[in-house]
């Protein structure tokens, strides 16, 4: 029995270590539109649409480890963005209301790969449009400055 639990532990420990690097910890990525969307209005922030696959999207994966989650970018979300999940996983389960909404989006704005970063004014008016692209916080951040001073 003792055996057992230790194996169970084992189980949990490394499927915890290895789900996580895919997961957004981060509590300040929203997933209702409509919330977002005024909170932008309401503190005169860009509105960030992550429109991803995160649990299966290789690029999108990389985009998270890479920039997302780096100290660089969240200083930077913290001030200028509000930031939004369009996720479409294969593995997770997802309730129906934001699914709708999700795929609503995604014809909104003609997605046609992920990840595709759609970025909006407080107004909703659509600013710019970015995917991966390599070098970290730095870059990303540096495309996201163009599009907020226009």
């Amino acid at each position: 029995m003792k055996f057992f639990r230790l194996s169970a532990a084992a189980v949990a420990i490394v499927f915890a270590s290895t789900a996580a690097p895919n997961a957004r910890a981060e509590s300040n990525w929203l997933t209702d539109y409509k919330m977002a969307q005024q909170e932008a209005k309401a503190n005169n922030k860009l509105l960030l649409l992550d429109f991803t696959g995160s649990d299966w999207c290789g690029w999108c994966i990389k985009l998270n480890k890479e920039v997302f989650s780096k100290p660089e970018f969240k200083d930077y979300a913290n001030k200028n963005l509000v930031l939004m999940e369009v996720d479409f996983p294969r593995g997770k389960s997802q309730g129906s209301d934001i699914k709708k909404q999700n795929e609503g989006l995604a014809q909104q704005y003609q997605i046609e790969g992920f990840p595709t970063i759609v970025v909006l004014d407080g107004d909703g008016k659509k600013v710019g449009l970015l995917g991966y692209m390599a070098g970290g916080p730095t870059a990303f951040i540096a495309e996201l400055e163009k599009l907020r001073k226009g």
